[in-house]
């Protein structure tokens, strides 16, 4: 499986697209079609018409990674349509590898309190944070 940096963001593109395209193609989608930059090393995953086949593209260092799944027997689930209008929905790291072993998203559940990104505040010596001590 992949091993993924919490920096690395995903983008799923909405609609299929033709699979014999290759790295030029779909670093050419990722630029004009979604407005993103093909070097930032985010993952950018297109699906085929049966959505029988996978495809990421993602930028490592000196040159882009082409990696393709074929599903022997079933096809992967529909991404829900979630708010915007942009060519591309952004998924995390968790719901892209739920994706590919095959859990529906759309019933998979987190639970109540917890929370996906926390940025802790800076503490002093005192254990007073930043915004503490402005406040007095």
């Amino acid at each position: 499986m992949l091993a993924l940096s919490s920096l690395v963001r995903v983008f799923v593109a909405r609609e299929p697209v033709d699979f014999r395209r290759g790295f030029d193609s779909l670093h050419a989608l990722v630029r004009d079609g979604f407005g993103d930059d093909p070097l930032s090393g985010h993952l950018f995953v297109f699906f085929n018409r049966a959505r029988d086949r996978l495809k990421i593209l993602t930028w490592d260092r000196n040159g882009f990674w082409l990696l393709c799944k074929r599903l022997e027997r079933g096809t992967f689930e529909r991404i829900s349509l979630r708010a915007g209008t942009r060519a591309r929905v952004e998924l995390s790291r968790a719901e892209l590898s739920m994706l590919l072993d095959g859990v529906a998203l759309d019933s998979a559940k987190t639970k109540k309190h917890f929370v996906p990104e926390l940025r802790p505040s800076a503490r002093d010596g005192d254990g007073k944070t930043r915004a503490e001590h402005a406040a007095g």
